[in-house]
């Protein structure tokens, strides 16, 4: 069933953070068209607040804020247990490599320059979304010591609980449904962000970086192997 056909409480909320008067009226006209709820934010620290009060199905959120960036935003959520999968899209008028990976490392699942197109931020968002709402097929996946509980949405490795964010939890459920096989990163982009939204090739190694943090604890083998000039496999080194 689509969003815009359900009854308003149960539409996929989008919190919008942005201090531009007229770009949030059109992000709201837009979102609401494509049948999400919107709440709106001015500044980091109501963001915050509106988190506290509802967590939203989806965050929205401008780098440049006053009274606290967006970075700083993204920075305190991910630290939070509650808000540590909250997909978050950052929006910035900054448009160096550097900044967009600054972005991704800091926690946000993915990113867009200004300006934009509406149709391309929709893209954005769906894509982001149906990462994080997780397979549509159920069931176990197991490889070494790493175990995934799809139906729980939940991984372990050595029986301790692992804490991924939407797209660290697909990039890893795609490897344990492929063990040992190498991945370029066109292929990992296509089968974990979809043909359907231009990713920069640098996305995957950021996020890769963030998948070996959350699953390589301080004794553990590192099991996401590089392969120069070739890819990524979940492997380890023999």
């Amino acid at each position: 069933m689509r969003s815009s056909s359900l009854p308003e409480h149960q539409r996929p909320t989008i919190l919008v953070v942005e201090d531009e008067a007229p770009l949030l009226t059109l992000l709201r006209y837009n979102l609401e068209k494509q049948g999400f709820r919107v709440e709106e934010a001015t500044d980091g620290p109501e963001a915050l607040l509106k988190v506290n009060e509802a967590k939203p199905d989806l965050m929205l959120l401008d780098w440049m804020l006053p009274a606290m960036s967006g970075i700083e935003v993204c920075r305190q959520l991910r630290r939070r247990p509650d808000t540590r999968d909250l997909p978050i899209i950052m929006v910035t008028a900054r448009t160096e490599e550097a900044d967009a990976v600054r972005a991704l490392d800091t926690g946000a699942d993915d990113h867009i320059g200004k300006p934009f197109t509406i149709e391309a931020l929709l893209a954005r968002i769906r894509a982001v979304m149906r990462r994080a709402a997780g397979p549509a097929t159920k069931g176990a996946l197991s490889w070494h010591d790493i175990a995934m509980d799809q139906d729980a949405h939940r991984v372990t490795r050595g029986g301790r609980n692992l804490h991924l964010g939407p797209t660290e939890y697909r990039l890893l459920e795609f490897f344990l449904q492929h063990p040992g096989r190498v991945f370029s990163r066109e292929q990992l982009l296509d089968a974990v962000w979809g043909r359907d939204i231009h990713v920069e090739l640098r996305t995957v190694d950021v996020h890769i970086r963030r998948l070996r943090k959350a699953v390589n604890g301080d004794n553990d083998t590192d099991v996401i192997r590089t392969v120069r000039s070739a890819g990524y496999a979940l492997d380890v080194e023999g």
